[in-house]
């Protein structure tokens, strides 16, 4: 099955909660609402007292896959943020949104081994892989912004929208869309598209005798003649990977509101954000400020000597506390 295999789950970042309970119990506000009909589950973390306090908005765009937003193992549950969201409440009402027909939380034994949800014919919901789309998420969380900004204790002068890997991607495209969006923060994506990601992949791992890369790019030949493809039956439609894979540098690189691009430099994006920074320099880009983390992979772990990812470093909260500091300064 061709599946986005940028965004692995932050299974060691997770923010660790009590018993099997509602969303609420969780220390969330669960809010639902419809988008052209589909109902929408909204996460929301405040800080403990200042629920109702007038705040700005911090959306982060859920990544690939689809994904409960709280799973439960036994008595204990973690949530979809990679980062402990709670030093960020102390300036903004934080939203994630959940994935497109995929339940707002469920049991880990209910769940693949990627903690990823299938039907009762152990594949992707179909309504799920129909609404898997750039074009879909953008509008949709155009429409969220509305919806929470319409609330009496969300500010509407400052709006900061933030995404990892193929949220990276949607938040980029949310922030040219929309003009209430006043900070961008781009984290893990890749600025030419994710095609250029899955090939970089392969390359590093075929030699001489294998052509993964270049199967990869006959396959990307075929979804460039039918774009608008929606045929499920390896998994990401055509018309995801290509709405996915167009550069967002080609829009970014016009947004005039301060915004943070960050990567770990052993990621394979790595090197197409490093010709993004140094596009930026070229042409005197003053709003962007990038941040690359030294020796991580795409989750900000660092590796070990041998190439193995090292799970005993945890740098999530880091990061999360570099995007505060930014926010500050700007």
């Amino acid at each position: 099955m061709k599946i986005n295999f940028l965004l692995i789950f932050f299974a060691f970042s997770a923010t660790i909660f009590g018993q099997n309970k509602k969303p609420e119990e969780y220390g969330f506000r669960y809010m639902k609402t419809l988008f052209r009909e589909d109902t929408v589950n909204i996460l929301l973390k405040s800080k403990k007292g200042e629920e109702q306090k007038a705040k700005p908005l911090f959306l982060f765009c859920q990544g690939s896959l689809p994904k409960p937003l709280i799973i439960v193992d036994g008595l204990d549950g973690f949530g979809t943020f990679p980062f402990n969201p709670d030093s960020l409440t102390n300036d903004y009402h934080v939203a994630i949104i959940g994935k497109p027909y995929i339940p707002v939380s469920c049991n880990i034994q209910k769940l693949n081994s990627d903690f990823t949800y299938t039907d009762s014919s152990g594949k992707f919901p179909k309504k799920y892989i129909e609404r898997n789309l750039l074009s879909y998420y953008v509008d949709r969380n155009m429409q969220i912004i509305n919806f929470l900004q319409d609330q009496n204790w969300v500010l509407k002068h400052k709006l900061v929208v933030a995404g990892h890997s193929e949220g990276s991607s949607i938040a980029a495209k949310l922030a040219f869309q929309s003009p209430k969006v006043t900070h961008l923060i781009y984290s893990g994506g890749n600025p030419l598209g994710r095609i250029l990601s899955i090939i970089e992949q392969q390359r590093s791992r075929e030699n001489d005798s294998t052509n993964y890369a270049e199967d990869e790019i006959l396959y990307w030949q075929k979804i460039v003649a039918d774009p608008e493809n929606m045929d499920m039956s390896n998994g990401d439609t055509y018309r995801c990977t290509y709405e996915f894979s167009i550069p967002p540098i080609q829009f970014m690189q016009k947004l005039k509101i301060p915004v943070l691009i960050c990567y770990g430099t052993k990621d394979v994006s790595s090197p197409f954000n490093d010709y993004f920074r140094v596009e930026m320099l070229r042409q005197k880009k003053k709003n962007f400020t990038f941040k690359a983390y030294i020796g991580t992979e795409h989750n900000y772990f660092p590796l070990k000597a041998g190439g193995e990812i090292n799970y005993g470093i945890f740098n999530w909260d880091k990061v999360a506390g570099d995007w505060r500091k930014w926010l500050i300064q700007q």
